[in-house]
């Protein structure tokens, strides 16, 4: 496969407006402004935000004029695209701390000796209000309260306040100044790109595409969040990396290395025609290897392995586990589910009356059983440590 098709292949939700007409002007030979954007609304990156900045590397190999945009005045608002309540603003002290880790993380994923870093501060704060109420213009509020979460909240009536209208109207600017012929970004962000296509088709008649990335699930098969409490940290150790890979369900062991990795495609079909013949474990070893790898270099992914092999496989507990926070006097069959180590209550009784299950080694043999704090071990290899809220 050439690099623009598996470009506009690999790692992609959707294309819009037309996946066609963007690999005729990847194949044309015409360098492209590619940007990626991220608020420094926390401290660290997770490996479902590294799925983006995967696919800015790419664009940098191909030589296209690449940009890192450091959303350091749009975190001053915050977007709410996948929150279900208004986001707390932020001080620009706080948005300065939080930045100070952000680069060295990407640096993991991202060469910056081929990629721009950009701050939007350096045009946004330039706005006067005459200016923003033009930008304006070409938008309805229509538009913004149609979204699913916002009209969620307004059904149950939780506070939209206004200042998070202006969020998309700053994200289409930001496409805006930097002449954008590509934004990349999670699905959760389609509806502020598609801001930065109206401003740039409206003002300059140019027509820009909108890239985006699938959302990472994480180790219990929601969305990778830090809230959740189910993220893979690129700061993370080499070993708790390693060990939270290998702690994914089966299920996602494809998405991960299409999405996580730099293995060739050919490899990941070969992978995948494996998994149906044998042991998955050996696959998610291969998996967990490359991730670290890619992020910290083949001597940690080694270090890495090794312990997981002299640890989980020889039958020891190993030291780095999934942190699961669970409520007090939960009981054995609800724990099992809530973890996704068990998809129904029956399945969860079943592996416990089967001996498959227990608590800081003591075997649970009662589905209804109140589960305490300690390292939850689920068969030979699954644990996770159990920490009440």
């Amino acid at each position: 496969m050439d690099k623009p098709l598996e470009i506009l292949e690999r790692g992609i939700a959707n294309i819009i407006p037309d996946k066609n007409v963007l690999l005729g002007k990847l194949r044309s030979g015409k360098k492209l402004n590619v940007y990626l954007g991220i608020d420094p609304t926390s401290t660290k990156i997770h490996l479902g935000h590294a799925v983006a900045l995967r696919k800015l590397q790419q664009f940098a190999e191909l030589g296209h004029n690449v940009t890192f945009l450091i959303g350091d005045f749009t975190a001053l608002i915050g977007d709410t695209s996948d929150k279900e309540s208004e986001r707390p603003a932020l001080t620009k002290d706080e948005v300065k701390e939080n930045f100070k880790t952000y680069k060295n993380q990407a640096e993991k994923i991202v060469d910056f000796s081929k990629v721009k870093i950009k701050y939007n501060s350096e045009w946004l704060k330039q706005l006067g209000f005459e200016d923003i109420l033009k930008l304006m213009q070409h938008f309805s509020t229509g538009d913004f309260i149609g979204r699913e979460l916002i009209r969620k909240r307004l059904k149950e009536n939780k506070r939209v306040g206004l200042h998070e209208l202006l969020y998309p109207v700053m994200q289409g600017y930001d496409s805006l100044m930097l002449n954008t012929d590509i934004q990349i970004g999670g699905t959760d962000q389609t509806f502020n790109m598609q801001a930065g296509r109206t401003l740039l088709k409206d003002i300059k008649n140019k027509e820009s595409f909108v890239l985006t990335t699938p959302i990472l699930e994480g180790s219990d098969g929601r969305k990778m969040s830090k809230s959740y409490g189910n993220a893979i940290w690129l700061d993370d150790s080499s070993k708790n990396i390693y060990a939270k890979v290998m702690a994914i369900s089966d299920i996602l062991i494809v998405q991960y290395l299409n999405l996580s990795t730099n293995l060739s495609l050919s490899i990941i079909n070969g992978l995948e025609k494996l998994l149906k013949k044998e042991n998955p474990i050996n696959i998610k070893k291969k998996l967990a290897f490359e991730i670290v790898k890619d992020i910290n270099g083949e001597k940690e992914a080694t270090s890495a392995q090794k312990d997981f092999e002299n640890t989980v496989q020889e039958g020891e507990t190993p030291g780095n586990i999934l942190e699961i926070k669970i409520k007090e006097n939960i009981t054995a069959s609800d724990i099992l589910i809530q973890t996704k180590l068990a998809e129904s209550k029956s399945q969860a009784k079943r592996l416990i009356e089967q001996g498959g299950v227990s608590l800081n080694n003591k075997q649970i043999k009662d589905s209804s059983y109140k589960i305490k704090e300690g390292i939850l071990r689920v068969g030979k290899r699954t644990f996770r440590r159990l920490v009440v809220k």
